[in-house]
């Protein structure tokens, strides 16, 4: 039996996108009763990168851990959850089935409404954990390993996209840099480490505009030039500055998502702009984008680091304004890779 509209709505979160095996409970959509995260970064170190099989595999070894952890941790039995929240794209297909099918399972033997998440609107959500305040509309942009979106939040859960990479996610940009120069993986936080040794103007890298579409954003470009520059430097004997190197890349990227961020919210006429996904923890781009809507006069908001990478607690966020809605999917509910933002 669903819970009349006064009581408190319990979430159980999963989520399993990629390389973490989270799981939360939310109340009412905005309090975290726990949060809890199994990451494979040191596995996947070893590779320098996220291998799909192997994430797959320790997601299996290790949901039902989370999930009782979770359980545990917020002091709830399954019998006090409303309902099962999970993310069902976009991610790797075969981490997203783990995930999907853990959350069927439980809501099926519990008798509880099963919600599936999109994972972008999981972390667009993270926002709503520390600024109960914030309520749509606001614009918001998403950077992460695999996307990078500039988005209107019209209400929960409706969003117009606005901007997109039309080639690599800024996350993914980092990976690659980091990868180049020898930093090795995860890409950005040893990046954003390095870069506080280095002169952020030291090269200038060039920074893409797209005719016509003033609010997409293109990283390969300026990929390129940093492994052109590493590549020059190899050929001519020439020593690279790391530090530099990385501080510079890394501001050619703050900047054009803080301009064209800012410049969207202006010419939309919003006054609340707030960032997500995992390169939102970025200590560079937070600082930039925080100077530039003070200036502009625009209120900022940003999740706590924990809330940028992925995790259960947003999920449940999003899965809590879906709930009001009457969203609930059935057993055939499917792991969707390349899911759309704004798609159901």
């Amino acid at each position: 039996m669903e819970k009349s509209i006064t009581e408190d709505v319990l979430i159980l979160a999963i989520e399993s996108s990629c390389d973490e095996t989270a799981a939360s409970v939310v109340k009412n959509g905005r309090e975290v009763l726990s949060n809890v995260i199994s990451s494979q970064i040191a596995l996947h170190t070893l590779y320098g990168g996220v291998v799909p099989e192997l994430a797959s595999r320790k997601h299996i070894e290790k949901i039902n851990q989370v999930v009782e952890s979770a359980l545990l941790e917020a002091g709830v039995t399954l019998e006090e959850i409303t309902a099962i929240g999970v993310t069902y794209g976009p991610g790797l297909v075969g981490a997203l089935l783990v995930g999907v099918a853990e959350a069927k399972a439980i809501a099926y033997a519990a008798k509880k409404p099963l919600i599936g998440v999109h994972h972008i609107e999981g972390h667009i959500s993270a926002n709503f954990i520390e600024h109960p305040e914030l309520e749509p509309p606001f614009v918001c942009l998403i950077v992460s390993g695999g996307h990078t979106h500039l988005v209107i939040v019209k209400d929960y859960g409706e969003f117009e996209i606005i901007g997109r990479t039309r080639d690599d996610a800024a996350g993914e940009a980092f990976d690659k840099v980091a990868r180049a120069v020898g930093l090795g993986y995860p890409g950005g936080p040893k990046i954003d480490k390095t870069a506080k040794e280095g002169n952020p103007h030291a090269i200038e890298f060039p920074r893409a505009k797209i005719e016509g579409s003033p609010y997409d954003f293109s990283f390969s470009g300026l990929k390129s030039a940093v492994l052109n520059y590493i590549n020059h430097a190899a050929m001519t004997g020439e020593e690279i500055a790391v530090p530099d190197l990385v501080a510079s890349f890394q501001n050619a990227v703050v900047e054009s998502l803080v301009s064209r961020a800012v410049m969207a919210a202006k010419e939309y006429g919003y006054t609340k702009l707030a960032i997500a996904g995992g390169v939102a923890s970025n200590s560079a781009l937070r600082a930039g984008m925080a100077e530039a809507c003070e200036k502009e006069g625009i209120d900022f908001y940003y999740p706590s680091p924990v809330f940028c990478t992925d995790n259960g607690a947003m999920i449940g966020a999003a899965a809590y304004y879906e709930y009001k809605k009457g969203i609930r999917h059935g057993w055939d509910l499917n792991a969707v890779p390349n899911l759309k933002l704004g798609e159901r």
